[in-house]
């Protein structure tokens, strides 16, 4: 059974009609220890809520890990650990599919049943796990009108 899990993109950097046209990409640039550690935590075939955050604020689509951590390239010379290794990782994602119905933030604040989902919790990481409740929640509303 596949985990959730919810990324933080700002669509102006990198948005969810760019993974549409890129087909793939590596998901690089995180900078913080507990994203990373949740990126080193995904198996592949683990799916994935993209979401805008800044402009938008709303989970937008879905997308399968296809790709287990790897070093992130994008580090620079000043961000390697003290012995010189690449501390950050990143991973690789595809898009499945869009949601029917962009999830808003507002939306799932205003749901009782998401209440303790991480997104409202620890609203600045960028790279969440998402519980299989929250996960069915989020695509029901999705789906609603």
């Amino acid at each position: 059974m596949p985990a959730y899990w919810l990324m933080k993109s700002e669509p102006f950097k990198y948005s969810w009609e760019q993974l549409l046209h890129d087909g793939e990409t590596f998901w690089d640039g995180v900078r913080n220890h507990v994203a990373k550690n949740h990126l080193l935590t995904m198996q592949k075939g683990d799916e994935a809520l993209f979401y805008h955050s800044n402009e938008g604020k709303a989970c937008v689509g879905v997308m399968r890990i296809t790709q287990t951590a790897t070093p992130d390239a994008t580090v620079t010379d000043d961000e390697l650990s003290k012995d010189g290794t690449n501390p950050w990782v990143g991973v690789r994602v595809a898009p499945l599919h869009p949601l029917a119905t962009p999830v808003t933030l507002a939306r799932v604040k205003a749901e009782l049943r998401l209440q303790q989902m991480a997104l409202l919790k620890y609203q600045r990481l960028s790279v969440q796990p998402v519980t299989p409740v929250e996960w069915a929640i989020v695509q029901e509303l999705a789906q609603a009108k």
